[in-house]
């Protein structure tokens, strides 16, 4: 708006204000007319009287006549005036009614003819002021939520905290503090890790820094906290990201306790793996080797089972004798003794506990005992692991104590608490029918294999040969089986060896076995003929008693004929053949004189042939379960046998038998019997032969 034609100017031209980027507007006189407004300034108020724009424009302000008076003040003092961040309310704008904010600006100004006026300039801050307050009130909010962030963490059972886009912790928690002891300069940053079990510090730290590199939206993590009374307890930490825009600003978390729902968990855990542990398993001490790794190292540090034997009585003042039978402990520790059988007096901790069949605990100071709480040896161990705490926990199957499991803590974890006790307990309820099976097939197998024993017999003593004889039953069943080994000495001199297998792992397998073992005994001694005749007479006889049977057999005979040199006559019904290692080291197997196992070929002829022997030999029979594995070639087997025994041939017979057995027998589910008998070392001429009184197996020459 133009200045009025008929009114005094000041000399200035106050259209250089019409491009001003803010509102300019000049009155003049104390009547306050207005000389002059900018476009600014008219979009903004209106094109109308200042005494109109202002009682327009300030009419439901609070202060509105403190703006009259301020055009009045500059007039009468020629000061200038300036006031920021004004409301004012516009009532006449097309978007309805609505508040501003503007500095304005009021100082004196000449007009034409030396009459006073006021120059107004006014500055929209509308913008700013709101974003000012927008960030006052995001302040205001966040100091009211961490109020109630540090009052919910000192009355709830969750720990809250606060850390910094690096991990580390950047707000105090009352509820850290109270529930740790750890101070805020201990807490801060990473300080937190040191209040968790020395164990899941690392682990805790590596899943923590994992989680910053990959902005996960949700960390979840368990670790052991510890208490300000000293103990631990299992805690669930949560965490998520503050983010503004794509940036971590801050992470937000919740610590809470877990324990009582940790224990729960593992409890069931622990009882599904022992369950797992027994489920396909038949011998005892497998199962038992299971159930201790499962004890160990989740339950204690050191496990020992012992096996007691069956008793008619086991309340009155006796001793008990134990036999250890598998033991576990922590890596890091030292192992276990191994005790073997031991006997515990009526008065001590173990005999105890069987009588009162129930469970019997033990703390004590790290590495100091208590006096007869274990054998000697397991002492021992429980002072040099610095042991803190044993239990022993009686093993009832079908009514009785079949087993005791000790058990141990060590060094700084905690002693064995009352609900790991009585889980042990459980662990071992819930295994009973598998054990009782178990304990029930081991008594089986120990049986037959007395029935078996009792149906071989012990070599003869035979002046200037040595002879060794073994058996092992098989692993993988409980009844006697149907091989067999036999020596005896006939009337002419000769030493009859015999080795068989009759198919089959039952009582009437062993009971067959024995009956043509005593058969083909007869016969041997009836007529001195061929071996081979002796097994053909012995399948005719077989063809009557036997009909539905198949034997496989070795006969021979180890003569020394009048020239004085040793040699070997055999026959092989179906069997692996003999295995001859000379006295300077070659193994060879002996191939002739074969034919069909006996059963299937009635009266049919059966082969024989003679083998020198040399001073220093061995022969070997034996029965396929020493060289047969399951899904090979037996050829093979028969190759792992020969390379086994060529380097044994200067060993002790013993040894020889017993290095093969150990070097063959694992892996095979098969009965092993094998009978080896030695040819003196020297020459005939030159060796005088021990007197019949002096003489049996393995009696040195």
């Amino acid at each position: 708006m133009r200045a009025a034609p008929d009114e005094r100017s000041s000399g200035l031209g106050l259209e250089v204000f019409d491009p001003a980027p803010v509102g300019v507007a000049v009155t003049g006189g104390r009547d306050r007319r207005l000389v002059y407004a900018n476009a600014v300034y008219r979009s903004v108020f209106g094109d109308r009287t200042l005494r109109a724009i202002a009682h327009e424009a300030f009419s439901e302000h609070v202060d509105r006549d403190y703006y009259y008076g301020l055009a009045d003040q500059v007039l009468a003092t020629g000061e200038p005036v300036t006031v920021t961040e004004a409301p004012v309310k516009l009532a006449y704008t097309d978007t309805g009614p609505q508040e501003r904010f503007f500095t304005f600006s009021l100082s004196q100004i000449s007009l034409g003819g030396g009459e006073p006026g006021v120059l107004l300039v006014c500055a929209e801050v509308t913008e700013q002021v709101t974003a000012a307050r927008q960030i006052q009130d995001l302040a205001e909010e966040r100091r009211r939520l961490l109020q109630r962030y540090q009052k919910l963490g000192s009355v709830g059972a969750q720990i809250l905290w606060v850390a910094d886009a690096g991990g580390g912790v950047i707000e105090p928690s009352l509820s850290w503090e109270k529930m740790t002891g750890q101070s805020w300069e201990e807490f801060r940053d990473g300080g937190w890790l040191d209040a968790l079990h020395p164990d899941d510090r690392e682990p805790s730290a590596l899943a923590w820094k994992e989680a910053l590199e990959r902005v996960v939206p949700l960390w979840e993590h368990t670790y052991r906290l510890r208490l300000v009374n000293g103990t631990y307890r299992h805690f669930s930490i949560r965490a998520v990201p503050v983010l503004e825009g794509d940036a971590v600003v801050e992470w937000v978390g919740t610590c809470t306790d877990i324990e009582q729902e940790w224990r729960a968990s593992r409890r069931q855990e622990l009882l599904d793996r022992a369950a797992a542990a027994t489920a396909d398993i038949t011998r005892l001490e497998e199962m038992l080797t299971a159930l201790t790794q499962v004890i160990v190292p989740d339950l204690a540090d050191g496990c020992i089972i012992y096996l007691i034997p069956p008793a008619p009585e086991r309340f009155g003042d006796v001793s008990i004798s134990a036999h250890q039978v598998v033991s576990a402990v922590r890596p890091g520790l030292p192992e276990l003794p191994e005790i073997g059988e031991v006997t515990f007096d009526a008065g001590n901790i173990f005999t105890r506990t069987v009588r009162r069949l129930r469970p019997t605990y033990r703390a004590f100071p790290r590495g100091e005992p208590n006096p007869g709480v274990a054998p000697a040896g397991a002492e021992a161990w429980l002072v040099s692991a610095k042991a803190n705490s044993v239990v022993l926990v009686p093993v009832i199957v079908d009514g009785t104590v079949a087993a005791m499991v000790a058990a141990a803590t060590c060094g700084e974890r905690s002693p064995i608490s009352a609900a790991d006790v009585a889980l042990i307990g459980q662990m071992f309820e819930h295994a009973h029918d598998p054990l009782s099976n178990a304990i029930e097939y081991r008594r089986t197998q120990r049986v037959a294999l007395a029935l078996q024993h009792s149906l071989l017999p012990e070599p003869p003593a035979v002046p200037g040969l040595q002879i060794a004889a073994r058996y092992r039953p098989s692993p993988a069943a409980a009844e006697v089986g149907g091989d067999w080994y036999d020596c005896f000495r006939l009337r002419d001199g000769a030493t009859m060896l015999t080795i068989g297998d009759v198919a089959g792992h039952d009582l009437p397998a062993a009971v067959t076995m024995s009956q043509i073992r005593n058969m083909l005994r007869g016969l041997a001694v009836d007529r001195e003929e061929p071996v081979g005749d002796i097994l053909r007479r012995l399948d005719i006889a077989m063809e009557t008693l036997y009909a539905e049977e198949t034997v496989t057999c070795v006969l021979a005979r180890v003569e020394r004929p009048e020239d004085g040199r040793w040699r070997l006559n055999y026959a092989v019904a179906g069997h692996p053949p003999p295995l001859l290692v000379t006295g300077d080291g070659d193994a060879r197997f002996l191939e002739e004189g074969r034919s069909p196992i006996l059963g299937v070929i009635r009266d049919g002829p059966r082969d024989s042939a003679v083998e020198p022997l040399l001073p220093g030999g061995t022969v070997l029979l034996y029965t396929d379960g020493l060289v047969e594995r399951a899904g090979e070639d037996i050829g093979k087997g028969l190759d792992r046998l020969r390379d086994l025994a060529a380097p044994l041939a200067h060993k002790p017979l013993e040894a020889f038998c017993d290095e093969l057995l150990a070097g063959l027998s694992n892996g095979g589910d098969d009965d092993i019997a094998m009978i080896a008998v030695r040819l003196p070392s020297t020459p005939l001429d030159e060796w005088d032969p021990p007197s019949p009184a002096g003489s049996g197996p393995g009696t040195p020459y």
